[in-house]
């Protein structure tokens, strides 16, 4: 658990919990009828008396599977969903209370949700947005131009939104969220399908809007390379609880229990097995996943044995490790 840095947190979460209650019914005809007279209940926890708290300016990564309770937990911090028990403080407001004052310090984005009008130019619904937001108009026109300079909107602006690619359409998505300059942004998959290109500079520009206005961001995403450039905390669930609240570091170091060694040498060797266990061999290219109390041994094996071109010592891909995480809490 991360410690308490000694300032009021921005958003602060305790035992908060959401249940929903469905219903079942079994396939066949006897079954339709007898739903009728009775029907069978099931109460789900959606999210499962989670507590945790964001501080001024952080960005953390919110990971979980699908189904973990991700995006019902982003809803209700921004007051969409009212839970069902436990507490919730955003910027010391009760969310699902909406007050106006609340609702201009924050702001949801979400990657499968449009907000901008389709058959128009996406000025035109920034244009919408200051009139809601009240938004002065010098104040409206610099953040406008801040916006537009970060994220390379000016061609853009003018076309209807109809008209653009999904990675423009997302560019100017955000900008329309960040018109308020919301102190508090909730993210839920902003790169979602979106190219490698796009990634990178929608990750980029969040990078600079949290380092000119100092916002708290809390980040779902499920393209782990989003999680590693912004995020250096990481806030893991599964199943609506709390498996995991601390430095991606540690997330590595407390759950990866081999290093992957990258050897190159001149040509694939027949006993490679011996170092490792062999991942792949191409074109003198090999990798080894070893245990990690034996890297160093074996690197210094290796270097002795074999006429070894180039030697990369990494840990395991992020997603193998968020993997093991859920494997484990499973178990």
């Amino acid at each position: 658990m991360i410690k308490d840095s000694g300032t009021a947190p921005t958003v602060d979460i305790k035992d908060l919990r959401k249940l929903y209650m469905v219903t079942q019914q079994e396939s066949g005809a006897g079954a339709a009828v007898q739903s009728l007279i009775h029907r069978r209940k099931l109460i789900v926890p959606a999210v499962d008396g989670i507590s945790f708290h964001l501080d001024p300016g952080e960005i953390v990564g919110f990971l979980g599977p699908n189904g973990a309770g991700k995006t019902t937990t982003l809803k209700m911090l921004s007051g969409l969903l009212h839970p069902t028990a436990g507490e919730v403080k955003v910027l010391d407001y009760i969310p699902w209370k909406r007050e106006k004052a609340f609702l201009r310090q924050i702001t949801l984005v979400m990657g499968q949700r449009n907000q901008l009008v389709w058959d128009i130019p996406a000025l035109s619904s920034y244009e919408l947005n200051r009139v809601i937001y009240h938004i002065p108009l010098d104040h409206y026109r610099r953040t406008l131009a801040e916006l537009t300079d970060l994220l390379e909107l000016g061609p853009l602006l003018h076309k209807p939104v109809r008209n653009l690619s999904l990675g423009e359409r997302m560019k100017c998505e955000l900008a329309a969220a960040l018109l308020h300059q919301p102190q508090v942004v909730f993210l839920d998959e902003p790169t979602i399908g979106l190219d490698v290109t796009m990634q990178r500079r929608i990750r980029s520009f969040l990078t600079e809007y949290n380092q000119r206005f100092g916002a708290t961001i809390l980040l779902t995403s499920h393209y782990m390379a989003d999680v590693q450039a912004l995020c250096k905390r990481v806030v893991v669930i599964h199943h609506g609880k709390l498996l995991f609240d601390g430095e991606l570091a540690k997330l590595v170091q407390k759950f990866s229990e081999y290093k992957t060694i990258i050897v190159q040498i001149g040509d694939c060797q027949n006993n490679m097995a011996d170092y490792g266990e062999v991942v792949s061999c191409e074109d003198g290219r090999i990798t080894l996943r070893v245990p990690k109390a034996q890297t160093a041994r074996v690197t210094e094996q290796l270097l002795a044995d074999l006429p070894v071109i180039d030697l990369l010592v990494e840990d395991p891909p992020i997603e193998e490790i968020i993997d093991r995480v859920f494997a484990q809490e499973k178990a």
